[in-house]
């Protein structure tokens, strides 16, 4: 069997939430504050999670496409009662081309930035711009070539053992190359995460899109689906792993059938 990049990259991923099933140790003082906060995309925490994204059956040949996503979350104060959450999505695809090619190197890099109350109420809040830029190693296979822009909400409640809530936006081109077509693009993701005891917990984030450029009938990608995962320690270094799998009930002729996601969140607390 052929083993490429992406799958080798998904076997890391895999092999490191396995080492994390085995540890049972309890969180300890402060746990489920960490349990609560690592939930929360806009929470005041430093995180760094490296995302891997495996799409199966993409294309006329059924082809695998392979997506880390490396995506810091810095928070900055910017007065007495607002933060500035910065979250910043660095692909690196591996992309099928044809029968038998690839193409791999840096997507476009995605921003966005939530203005949001440091003492927030039982509703969590932030809204900010999202902002795309063209910054793939080639524009033909992994980018747009398009500056783009728009509004982005990010809405959650957190009742005892729960985390539900979503986020969305919307984002148009307005600059970039010139013989490229324009980017009118939809991103919402809902999630909800049920923690159960020892750090463990269940979720679904299905990351649903639209590309109102497309012929209708094109536009949507929607999958369904769950996963499980679990809050753990190195040392002092808290981490966040988990595993999911997505089947698209929605996809374009060529769009993928199902994904494999796989997550490695490392937490750097006050």
């Amino acid at each position: 069997m052929k083993i490429t990049k992406h799958y080798f990259t998904v076997f890391l991923l895999l092999f490191a939430f396995t080492v994390v099933a085995q540890d049972d140790k309890p969180e300890g003082e402060g746990g489920q504050d960490l349990e609560k906060a690592i939930q929360n995309p806009i929470a005041s925490l430093i995180t760094l999670p490296f995302q891997n994204n495996t799409q199966f059956g993409i294309g006329p040949y059924n082809r695998t496409q392979n997506v880390l996503n490396i995506q810091p979350v810095v928070p900055l104060s910017i007065g007495a009662s607002t933060n500035l959450i910065v979250r910043t999505i660095i692909p690196l695809i591996n992309q099928p081309i044809g029968e038998n090619d690839s193409k791999f190197g840096l997507g476009d890099i995605a921003l966005s930035l939530f203005f949001t109350p440091k003492k927030p109420g039982k509703l969590i809040w932030g809204v900010g711009p999202a902002i795309g830029m063209p910054t793939a190693t080639d524009l033909n296979t992994l980018g747009t070539g398009k500056w783009s822009a728009g509004p982005a909400i990010i809405a959650l409640i957190q009742p005892k053992g729960w985390t539900m809530g979503f986020t969305i936006q919307n984002t148009w081109s307005f600059a970039g190359v010139s013989d490229r077509d324009d980017v009118n693009s939809f991103y919402t993701q809902v999630f909800i995460t049920k923690n159960l005891p020892k750090g463990w917990y269940l979720n679904t984030a299905p990351i649903i899109t639209a590309n109102w450029n497309a012929e209708s009938g094109e536009q949507w990608l929607v999958p369904l689906g769950a996963g499980a995962g679990k809050l753990f320690r190195v040392g002092n270094l808290p981490i966040n792993a988990q595993v999911g799998y997505y089947n698209y009930v929605v996809s374009p002729e060529y769009g993928p059938d199902w994904q494999l996601r796989v997550q490695l969140n490392f937490l750097f607390p006050k």
